[in-house]
């Protein structure tokens, strides 16, 4: 079973390819979502509450989301300490979740991240979507609502495309003109091929 990495950058489409992959019956492990749950988890919301202090919590004690994001996202600091809480916790949970799957011939783990955070080795492929950088943010600013300025600060944190598709076995390119579909079924065709024969 092959392990293959899905990353973009913010706003380049990587939940819609999921979807596709889901649909050829490909598992799909969401590290974005598997964070959130994590920040539900009693001992992870104590740890997270000694960094960023109650100001985070809602009087029932949960992590108000918007309020860490607007805290970590402006600080580089305090997002390396964010992440150095749930990155292990996701690298984990994403090893014994593909265990599930060991006769498939391979699993998907979409993440923001995979460069930055450092897992490009937990994985034995990669693919990467690249869309252009405004196209990216007008996506953002629509799904989120959010200003430019907002979805600029995000961005600040990921690598710059070039440096990504460099490092990546596959590109899909999701600028709204080339279609999805086929660049998706021939990467899954040629990762069905290679199934027997993983990376090392």
């Amino acid at each position: 079973m092959l392990r293959v990495g899905l990353t973009g950058n913010i706003g380049s489409g990587k939940s819609v390819v999921s979807r596709i992959f889901s649909t050829l019956g490909i598992p799909v492990y969401h590290a974005d979502e598997e964070s959130k749950k994590f920040l539900g988890r009693p001992d992870v919301i104590r740890e997270v509450a000694a960094l960023f202090g109650p100001a985070i919590l809602t009087e029932s004690g949960a992590v108000k989301r918007k309020a860490l994001a607007s805290v970590v996202f402006g600080d580089p600091v305090a997002l390396s300490r964010l992440n150095s809480i749930l990155h292990p916790l996701v690298k984990d949970g994403a090893r014994e979740w593909a265990a599930l799957y060991a006769e498939r011939p391979y699993v998907i783990h979409e993440a923001a991240i995979i460069f930055e955070s450092g897992f490009r080795q937990e994985y034995d492929r990669i693919i990467y979507i690249t869309c252009p950088k405004e196209t990216a943010i007008a996506r953002v600013m629509e799904r989120d609502g959010v200003k430019r300025e907002d979805v600029l600060g995000r961005l600040r944190f990921q690598w710059e495309d070039e440096v990504k598709m460099k490092e990546s076995d596959f590109v899909i390119v999701n600028d709204g003109v080339a279609p999805l579909l086929p660049q998706v079924l021939e990467i899954h065709d040629i990762l069905i091929r290679n199934s027997l024969s993983p990376k090392q």
